[in-house]
């Protein structure tokens, strides 16, 4: 049996600064536009969500009844950057945030590299059972960056290269550990 799982990123709150780690919650135009979204998602199957509560949100805006929060998909430890604009960092730390956005195995936030998320993210994908079916799991971006690195066995470093605004969604099939990626229709934020 075919694995169906669909990634959708979890909305993001329409005025706020983004920063690092930090789990706002949603306003109302943000749960609107996941409830929206929730017309084009695929029907049927077991759902999952990171433990964050934006991606609790939007699972539950999202249409999700029976929703298991996993640890594993949980987004990317920022150490001490987190509750930090991507702005304060560059000023305070340049030098190592552009480590940290080139090497894979660099953590100088003293919390989780690429690579670390990608090997956390590849794990949690391997888990899933041949006979899963479909599914459908509200992530934070990096667990989406990581595992569309993962289903193309492509390198870490293109982890960085992979945009995955929030509510669009990663569809991956699989079958005995062979993940592939697919493409939804022009038109649609989340693929059917």
């Amino acid at each position: 049996m075919t694995v169906r799982l669909t990634l959708v990123c979890a909305a993001a709150p329409a005025e706020h600064d983004v920063r690092f780690g930090a789990d706002t919650p949603l306003d109302e135009r943000s749960l609107r536009e996941a409830q929206a979204a929730a017309e084009v998602l695929p029907a049927g199957g077991s759902w999952y969500t990171a433990p964050a509560q934006r991606c609790r949100q939007t699972a539950q805006a999202l249409g999700g009844d029976a929703v298991a929060v996993e640890s594993a998909l949980r987004g990317i430890d920022m150490g001490s950057w987190r509750g930090r604009t991507l702005d304060e960092v560059a000023a305070s730390d340049g030098a190592a945030l552009a480590l940290w956005m080139s090497d894979p195995d660099a953590a100088p936030h003293g919390g989780e590299s690429v690579a670390q998320v990608c090997r956390r993210i590849a794990a949690w994908l391997e888990e899933r059972p041949a006979d899963a079916g479909r599914a459908l799991a509200v992530v934070e971006q990096a667990v989406a960056r990581a595992a569309v690195v993962h289903a193309l066995g492509a390198p870490q470093q293109s982890f960085w290269r992979v945009d995955v605004p929030p509510l669009s969604a990663v569809q991956l099939t699989g079958r005995s550990s062979r993940w592939n990626l697919r493409a939804g229709a022009v038109g649609c934020s989340v693929p059917r």
